[in-house]
């Protein structure tokens, strides 16, 4: 099969690129259909870490960002600078002349008025394909969760609980090197870092007809202003079943390390699954009175033999597959998080900005 060779211009030389240019190397190693891949420029605000990093990884140049989007020969372009920007830069990406396909990291932006503008653009553009960076939803042991969910086996959702917990803003001297990560919400915090892929996953599950109800947060540091959540925790509820729960994000949960954890209640049985334990996921059906453990590994499709099947997959994998999905296409996928996906995200992150404020002020005058 010919296929036309992926001409990459990255935009951004953070440590999320860095996860990206692995990514995109290690391609051929597992997929013996691995697209051509040129990667022909870096540009980032620094020249320092732009030249640096085009050397490191193999980049035929680095560049400004003028001269990176007047770029006539670039046609996959990955944004993945500051979260600010996003909405910034994949308008200006949507304008170059050669580009094909985009690949954004989450969050898509960071306001209602950016939010109505992508919506706008992607009319304008509709032969160019855009994917946002919610690498959960390529998991193995997420895709077959959610393959079985849609086999309507379980029946209709009723309530649901979804956590993506972190340790590490403990720390003081973390708070400090990742102040960036800090800046009010929706463009920073727990909800829009973190929680966002929780979001990512109920909307797989459920659909985007999941609407906020309520929101509330906790913690409090020196220097990390009330605006942006180190905890917080939304009420949902689903229009299009009934169905009703919580999701929280925290930063600050003693002991956690880095897990994402959800479960699923539905009228015939249940489903849950921990990234703690990546290789499985969990159900139960009330016919049979039994749990059951699905064995997933890395089973993915088209099937590999590096590594094996029963390997146990990591976080680096699943986005491995998310590019191999990207810029080669796959039929075997039960969600792609496409630009529509991280739309509907990013309403319920901003969504969850407004009712922490609402929270904040409420509990202020309690207070007072």
């Amino acid at each position: 099969m010919n296929q036309e060779k992926a001409i990459v211009g990255f935009i951004g030389a953070g440590g999320i690129a860095r996860s990206h240019v692995f990514s995109i190397n290690s391609m051929r190693y597992f997929y013996d259909n691995a697209p051509a891949i040129e990667l022909e420029a870096v540009c980032s605000v620094t020249s320092e870490s732009r030249e640096s990093f085009s050397r490191r990884y193999g980049f035929n140049r680095s560049t400004d960002i003028e001269e990176f989007f007047s770029d006539k020969k670039i046609n996959t372009v990955f944004i993945l600078g500051p979260n600010k920007v996003h909405y910034q830069h994949l308008k200006a990406s949507l304008e170059m002349t050669a580009v094909k396909r985009i690949y954004i990291e989450k969050p898509v932006c960071s306001n209602l008025e950016e939010e109505v503008a992508i919506a706008q653009l992607i009319l304008k553009h509709p032969g160019i394909k855009i994917q946002v960076g919610f690498q959960y939803l390529f998991s193995p042991a997420i895709r077959e969760a959610l393959s079985f969910w849609k086999s309507g086996q379980l029946g209709k959702p009723v309530h649901f609980e979804l956590k993506y917990y972190h340790s590490d803003y403990l720390q003081k001297s973390y708070r400090e090197r990742r102040v960036s990560r800090l800046t009010a919400a929706p463009d920073g915090g727990a909800m829009a870092d973190l929680g966002s892929h929780a979001i990512s996953l109920l909307l797989a599950f459920l659909g985007n007809k999941v609407q906020i109800t309520s929101a509330l947060q906790a913690g409090h540091f020196e220097y990390v202003i009330p605006d942006s959540d180190l905890f917080s925790q939304i009420s949902l509820y689903d229009y299009s079943s009934s169905a009703a729960g919580t999701l929280s994000a925290s930063r600050i949960s003693s002991g956690s390390g880095d897990q994402l954890s959800f479960e699923l209640f539905a009228e015939k049985g249940s489903l849950r699954y921990s990234s703690l334990s990546p290789d499985f996921f969990e159900f139960y059906l009330e016919k049979s009175g039994l749990w059951n453990r699905q064995m997933v590994g890395s089973n993915y499709k088209p099937v590999t033999s590096f590594p094996s099947g029963h390997v146990p997959p990591g976080w680096l994998r699943s986005m491995i597959h998310a590019h191999y999905v990207f810029l080669n296409g796959s039929n075997f996928e039960p969600v792609v998080p496409d630009i529509e996906h991280g739309l509907a995200v990013q309403r319920l992150v901003r969504q969850t900005a407004e009712h922490l404020q609402k929270f904040r002020k409420l509990t202020t005058q309690v207070n007072s």
